[in-house]
């Protein structure tokens, strides 16, 4: 095996072994195949990057294909959240195309199958089909409708399509084997009744097929040559097979089958189903809210499509199912808005601090480089003045030798300023600090090359001029569930593994320099963490979403 060979994922050395074994290389095409029954999340992603991955490399066109045969749950809103979000990763699709353009020629080849005593219209309810297919360590029974006549089953089916019958009253099932030892095999349903309008065909079909009819079915017409799926589909593959054995002609190409595992993430829940019950119940303000897994909620939270695309990489593609931590995704955001994000000062926790001998009614605007770690951010100018806020956090009246921020008697840095030292606080009634008074180093300016400005401290603090200061609404996202696996107990709901401190809103001081910033920009503010612009902000108010701290707190919080 060739090096080339071994970096290659299974999926890949798949492809490579077809054309080994003689497949034209221009018949190579793949797709990518969602249900428009909600948002894409980073599960998704996975496949995603995958199949148009395997598009890029092999030069291969890449289908686009709503598996749309369920109109109780689908809509058209999700067809444009879709296409908005594969776009928005940086792939472009050869052919938009939609299960449901192929409703007609799924019809009419089941038809052909009932003509050839493989399929039959059943009237038992579902419990009954349910118990009947029987376990898998037991054969199941065969129906009591399974050995009507031709002419009768094609009599049911057209009253089925013309919506003769009520839902849940009759279904058209293939005729396979009830002993089989795959359970997906005992009689699968083809077709069943649904009379709800389809967000394409309108009320035209009251009939509407099954997946795994639909999904091998659809792939047979587009040509596509390999069909990725996840891992639970290797089960149905048999059933896959079985369905195309009975349309595909000798002189086209047969798709092929291959599964890999989902993409599961800690601290979040992937199930389509489960996230809109967090909609629908409110817990979160809708499929993009920040605190979603959803490509549209990591994108409003200030995430990259880079990073997305480097952590769908960066995890791989493995044949058995796994967990991967959310700190490789935290940590994929962190080095990418690392090089492309200016560092500007915020401060989300402020106390006031005078510095008394700072000549009243002075101001003066200190240069301060955007981004010291990558070139091309130039510098902006940054106000000061007597009175400046800093975090609460970064003062104590009495601290021991590792606390390296500002405490009483003691130095430190202003961040591209001056050095201060805490000289005296004051406080309310409850004894909580209000003001801190500090005197300066004159000398001190950084970069002003003064023996004062090279002396040495060991903390250096931001901070943001009072009297220029910008009020802005910060957002503290945080993971929406404090569980590592919130929908993997038995005894308990996800529900109750919510995170009640998944949001703060909080006013915060920014520099004024951000008054321009507009929707979408990502920055990080120094030392708190990377922040992006809301779509909420609006003229005079700026809103920002915490996308990443620049810590991991929970890795602490695990260690205890």
């Amino acid at each position: 095996m060739s090096e080339e060979t071994k970096s290659l994922n299974f999926i890949e050395q798949i492809v490579e072994e077809d054309l080994a074994n003689g497949m034209d290389k221009n018949k190579l095409r793949f797709r990518f195949p969602p249900e428009p029954n909600g948002y894409l999340h980073i599960g998704h992603a996975a496949s995603i990057c995958l199949n148009f991955g395997l598009g890029e490399r092999y030069n291969a066109p890449v289908n686009l294909r709503f598996d749309d045969t369920n109109p109780a749950k689908e809509e058209q809103e999700y067809v444009d959240a879709i296409k908005k979000d594969i776009e928005w990763l940086g792939f472009k699709w050869d052919q938009e195309l939609y299960s449901s353009d192929y409703f007609q020629q799924l019809y009419d080849w089941t038809v052909e199958l009932i003509k050839k005593r493989k399929a039959y219209v059943d009237e038992q309810s579902s419990e009954e089909i349910r118990i009947q297919k029987g376990t898998p360590t037991s054969a199941g029974t065969n129906s009591p409708y399974r050995n009507r006549s031709v002419e009768e089953n094609l009599d049911l089916f057209e009253k089925m399509k013309k919506g003769d019958f009520e839902e849940g009253s009759i279904v058209l099932r293939a005729k396979i084997d009830m002993a089989h030892n795959n359970m997906h095999m005992r009689d699968p349903i083809l077709y069943r009744v649904l009379k709800k309008a389809h967000h394409r065909t309108g009320t035209n079909w009251c009939i509407f097929p099954m997946y795994d009819w639909t999904h091998g079915e659809s792939d047979y017409i587009e040509q596509v040559s390999h069909s990725i799926c996840t891992l639970e589909f290797k089960s149905h593959r048999e059933l896959y097979d079985w369905y195309l054995d009975q349309v595909v002609s000798s002189d086209t190409l047969r798709p092929k089958q291959r599964e890999f595992a989902r993409r599961n993430l800690s601290y979040t829940v992937m199930s389509k189903r489960k996230l809109l019950q967090l909609v629908e119940n409110k817990i979160v303000t809708g499929w993009d809210d920040p605190r979603m897994p959803t490509i549209s909620g990591l994108r409003r939270r200030g995430y990259t499509p880079e990073s997305i695309v480097n952590f769908s990489k960066m995890s791989g593609i493995s044949k058995r199912d796994n967990v991967t931590d959310v700190a490789l995704l935290e940590h994929s955001i962190k080095d990418h808005l690392n090089q492309i994000t200016p560092r500007v000062m915020a401060v989300l926790d402020p106390v006031k601090v005078v510095i008394t001998n700072y000549p009243e009614g002075k101001e003066e605007f200190l240069d301060a480089g955007y981004n010291d770690y990558a070139e091309g951010f130039g510098s902006r100018n940054v106000p000061f003045s007597r009175e400046i806020y800093i975090e609460k956090e970064d003062f104590r009246e009495e601290a021991n030798k590792k606390f390296f921020r500002l405490k009483l008697g003691k130095e430190v840095r202003l961040k591209n300023a001056y050095i201060i030292k805490a000289e005296s606080c004051t406080k309310d009634e409850n004894g909580n600090v209000t003001e801190i008074q500090c005197t300066y180093d004159e000398d001190s300016l950084s970069g002003s090359g003064s023996e004062a400005s090279q002396r040495k401290v060991k903390g250096t603090l931001h901070w943001v001029s009072a009297k220029h200061a910008v009020e802005a609404e910060v957002r503290v996202y945080d993971r929406l569930f404090n569980d590592e696996a919130p929908d993997g107990h038995k005894d308990k709901e996800f529900m109750e593994f919510l995170n009640p401190d998944s949001l703060e809103v909080i006013t915060a001081y920014i520099e004024p320099s951000l008054k321009t910033a507009k929707i979408g920009d990502r920055f990080q503010f120094q030392r708190k963490g990377y922040f992006c612009i809301d779509n909420d902000s609006s003229d005079g108010k700026l809103v920002f979403n915490r996308t990443v701290p620049l810590r991991d707190s929970w890795a602490k919080e695990e260690k205890k």
